[in-house]
């Protein structure tokens, strides 16, 4: 019986030792990959973040880092890779603010993890920092995408573009590969720690992409069925029949003036909204509307403002499109006071 136990703890240890060198084969196969191809990887990869795809490239200019660290990649094929990928897809998303204009951020938000927020954060902070914002883009989440489309639409000459937007790349690149070349000498250390924790790794990390994706999907559900809305026919029949609903705008300021606002409504940020909700009423509808995919803003808002207790509180549906929309269709002009909608 001892003889059976020995052996099987024996079959036992050499099963487990099995896997972990299979798997270490595969880690380095991996590497044997990246180092063959890598450039092409790093280039890819930084060209799909660029462009707008989910895909971060900073692990990849780590890990270029570190190969270059140990020699198995050359510094300036990994500079120029990364630096040329990042320049293409923001040159395209410039041209394509310089010719569509508004229309871009639209879509960009619609592909956008956040799209509540996408337009008008990265637009306040390239209006406070103007030009100069185009340097420490890469670094401010969300911005990175969005920021070439908007040197397009405001008007950014393309030397003073390219200027500062090439200074912010290279210095986006040359961190990202500084630091994975810092810590070239634990590459080896690394590599045999997630050969041992692979496995494990991956589950955890395919159960939060799993998670995330589902609690997307929960989120998105709740913009598109949970939260009522008015059409912009429905805003116009309450404003025929004498009705006065307080209308806020809470698209960012350069959508305001590529768009028309609804004459004498609020323009008003979510945030502000949110801080002074003391000062809504709530015996009046109040109607809030956006230029953003779904609803998104104006749904958000309308869930935060009914967790307070409104209960005649309604995103507009369609937005500030559906609007317009309708006010041509009918031919008729509504105006708006401050506060107080009548109609005209």
């Amino acid at each position: 019986m001892w003889n059976d136990r020995c052996h099987d703890k024996h079959r036992e240890q050499t099963q487990s030792s099995t896997i972990f060198d299979v798997y270490g084969a595969g880690m380095n196969e991996a590497l044997h990959f990246l180092t063959q191809h890598g450039t092409i990887v790093l280039f890819a990869a930084v060209f799909a973040e660029q462009i707008g795809l989910p895909l971060p490239a900073v692990p990849f200019l780590i890990a270029a880092g570190a190969l270059v660290g140990t020699g198995q990649m050359s510094l300036s094929m990994a500079v120029l890779a990364a630096v040329l990928a990042a320049l293409l897809g923001d040159q395209v998303w410039f041209e394509l603010g310089r010719r569509r204009g508004r229309r871009v951020l639209n879509w960009l938000c619609r592909i956008s993890l956040e799209p509540t927020s996408c337009v008008r954060r990265t637009e306040d902070f390239f209006a406070r920092h103007g030009v100069h914002s185009l340097v420490v883009a890469k670094f401010v989440p969300g911005l990175s995408t969005i920021a070439p489309p908007l040197a397009g639409i405001v008007g950014l000459r393309v030397p003073q573009y390219l200027l500062y937007n090439g200074l912010g790349t290279i210095l986006w690149v040359g961190s990202g590969i500084g630091l994975g070349y810092v810590f070239s000498d634990q590459l080896e250390q690394a590599l045999s720690l997630t050969a041992r924790l692979g496995p494990t790794v991956g589950l955890i990390l395919l159960g939060s992409m799993i998670g995330y994706v589902v609690y997307k999907a929960l989120q998105w559900y709740q913009v598109e069925h949970v939260v009522p809305r008015l059409t912009a026919q429905q805003v116009t029949e309450k404003l025929a029949a004498g009705e006065d609903p307080v209308i806020i705008d809470l698209r960012a300021l350069g959508d305001r003036h590529e768009i028309p606002r609804i004459p004498g409504s609020l323009p008003l940020s979510s945030e502000e909204v949110i801080t002074k909700h003391h000062d809504l009423p709530r015996d009046r509808d109040v109607i809030l509307y956006c230029g953003c995919p779904a609803d998104a803003s104006s749904v958000q808002v309308a869930r935060s403002l009914r967790g307070k207790g409104f209960t005649r509180v309604w995103p507009l549906s369609g937005g500030i499109e559906a609007w317009h929309a309708v006010s041509a269709k009918n031919g008729e002009a509504v105006r708006v006071t401050e506060g107080q909608t009548v109609a005209a």
